[in-house]
């Protein structure tokens, strides 16, 4: 998983969802698990 200050690029792959857990900002994929990542 990236830690990224933007996860805008990650959003935009085929198949990202954008989840808040905890007060965190997460990409997870299941299409391409290499996408995963957290804001900040």
């Amino acid at each position: 998983m990236k830690v990224r200050a933007s996860v805008k690029s990650l959003k935009n792959q085929p198949g990202a969802q954008v989840v808040r857990r905890r007060g965190r900002v997460y990409v997870i994929n299941k299409l391409n698990p290499r996408f995963k990542g957290r804001q900040g």
